[in-house]
C-alpha cells in the first residue's frame, strides 16, 4: 500500500440531518426504524433458518465431528480438511460452513494449544472443538478414543435426509467432494447440480426473471430505500448524477430520483431485465441495457444495492474497477455507494450475526459470499480504491461509501 493510501473504517457514524429528501412526508421516529429493521432480521432468521439444518446435514455427510474427534477433540480447518479428504482449495467454503455450525452452537472455537499447533498450523488458524452437542455426532467407528455416549448420527441422518442434494442444499456435500480441478474450487453448487448458473436461468425464463427482479428485488427496494432516504439520505447530497448498477426494474433508482428531483439517475442492467421494467412517470430516471462486467455509464456516483454479494472476489474486483472508471476523482465528488452485509458489523447482536452467516451459506450455493470487514477491505484495495467508510445502520446490512 502506498504511503498516501488512507483506509478509514467507521464502526458507527452519527449523520447530521441538514436536509430531508423531498418525498418524506410521514413522521417516523428512530425507534420506528429500529423496530422495522429488527423485524426484518427476525423474518430473515426464520426464513433462512433451514440453512442450519443444511449445515448440520453437510457436517454429518463429511463426518466433521469424527475428524475433530480423531484429532483429540480439537482441530484447525486445515487439519479437518486433511481428515475428511477434501481438497485445500475448498478451505474457504469449509470456513463458511464451520462459521454457521459455530454460531449455532454445534462446535466452538478455542485458543490453540501446543498439541493443536504443528507443522500444519501457524497458530493463526481458528481451532474448533467438539461441544457436548457435536460429541453426540461422533459415529461408533469415528476412530480415536471411544466416545462415552451413543451416537445420534443415524437418527439425525434420517431426519435430515430431505436436505441432501435437494434444491434446499443444492448439493453442498457434492460440491465439497467434487475434485475435478485440484487447484480451483470449481463451479458453485447450483451450477454443479443443474449445469447452469442462476443468472443464465433468469435470462432464459421470463417467469423466474419476473419473480426475482419484478417482485423479490422490487419488494426489497421498496422496504429498504424508504429507510435509507428517510434516515440516511445525506449520502446522496451534493451529487447530480447516479448510475444504479444491476438496478433491476428501477425500484431503488426511482425512489432516489423522486426524493432528489435534480439528480439524474440511470439504471443499468441486462437487456432482458430492463425490458421488463415498468414505465416510470419520473423524468429523471432512464434505463440502459448493458453488462456491468463490460462497462458502466459515467456518473458522479455509482450505486450498488445488494449486488456484490452475488459474486466472487475476482468478479467483484472487476465490477469495482469498472465502477472506478465511471466516476470522477474524490475531489470532484466521485464515490461508490454500496448497500450490503458486513458480517459481524454488530457482533453483540447474536441473532443478527446468526442471520448473516446462515444467509452467507445460502449464497454459497450460487457462488456468492457475505464478507466481513477485512474481506471487503481486500477487494476494495485490489480494485484500486483508497478510502472507505462503513456505516452499520441498516440492520443486516450496512451502507459503505467507497472513494477513489
Amino acid at each position: 500500500m502506498q504511503a498516501n493510501t488512507r483506509v478509514l473504517v467507521s464502526a458507527s457514524l452519527v449523520i447530521h440531518r441538514t436536509q430531508r429528501p423531498q418525498h418524506n412526508t410521514m413522521a417516523f421516529s428512530s425507534e420506528d426504524t429500529r423496530e422495522l429493521l429488527q423485524a426484518h432480521v427476525e423474518l430473515w432468521n426464520q426464513t433462512y433458518g433451514f440453512m442450519k439444518s443444511v449445515a448440520l446435514a453437510v457436517a454429518l455427510d463429511l463426518r466433521i465431528a469424527d475428524a475433530i474427534h480423531r484429532r483429540g477433540g480439537t482441530a484447525t480447518l486445515s487439519q479437518i480438511l486433511g481428515e475428511i479428504d477434501v481438497r485445500p482449495c475448498k478451505l474457504p467454503g469449509l470456513r463458511r460452513l464451520m462459521r454457521v455450525l459455530t454460531v449455532s452452537g454445534t462446535f466452538t472455537i478455542v485458543q490453540p494449544s501446543a498439541e493443536t499447533m504443528s507443522s500444519e498450523s501457524d497458530g493463526h488458524e481458528p481451532v474448533y472443538k467438539l461441544t457436548t452437542a457435536s460429541s453426540l455426532l461422533v459415529s461408533s467407528n469415528g476412530g480415536g478414543e471411544s466416545s462415552a455416549t451413543a451416537s445420534l448420527s443415524p437418527m439425525l441422518n434420517h431426519v435430515l435426509s430431505p436436505f441432501r442434494d435437494s434444491p434446499l442444499s443444492m448439493g453442498l456435500t457434492a460440491w465439497f467432494q467434487h475434485d475435478e480441478d485440484e487447484q480451483a474450487p470449481g463451479p458453485c453448487p447450483f451450477t454443479l447440480m443443474y449445469g447452469t448458473t442462476l443468472w443464465e436461468v433468469c435470462s432464459r425464463d421470463d417467469a423466474i426473471n419476473a419473480l426475482f427482479n419484478n417482485y423479490a428485488m422490487a419488494a426489497d427496494s421498496h422496504f429498504l430505500m424508504q429507510i435509507v432516504l428517510r434516515e440516511f439520505g445525506e449520502v446522496f447530497h451534493g451529487i447530480d448524477s447516479l448510475v444504479d448498477v444491476a438496478g433491476g426494474v428501477g425500484g431503488a433508482a426511482m425512489a432516489i430520483a423522486a426524493a432528489f428531483p435534480c439528480l439524474k439517475c440511470t439504471v443499468l442492467d441486462l437487456p432482458h431485465v430492463v425490458a421488463k421494467a415498468p414505465s416510470s412517470s419520473i423524468g429523471n430516471v432512464q434505463f440502459v441495457g448493458g453488462d456491468m462486467f463490460g462497462s458502466i455509464p459515467p456518473a458522479n456516483v455509482v450505486f450498488l444495492k445488494w449486488i456484490l454479494h452475488d459474486w466472487s472476489d475476482d468478479e467483484c474486483i472487476k465490477i469495482l474497477k469498472n465502477c472506478k472508471q465511471a466516476i470522477p476523482s474524490r475531489d470532484a465528488g466521485g464515490k461508490i455507494i454500496i448497500i450490503d452485509i458486513v458480517v459481524g458489523s454488530e457482533s453483540s447482536d447474536t441473532k443478527l450475526l446468526e442471520t448473516q452467516v446462515i444467509y452467507d451459506l445460502h449464497l454459497m450455493k450460487i457462488g456468492g459470499v457475505e464478507r466481513d470487514e477485512q474481506e471487503w477491505k481486500k477487494i476494495f484495495l485490489e480494485a484500486g480504491f483508497k478510502d472507505y467508510k462503513i456505516m452499520p445502520v441498516l440492520g443486516l446490512r450496512s451502507i459503505i461509501e467507497l472513494y477513489p
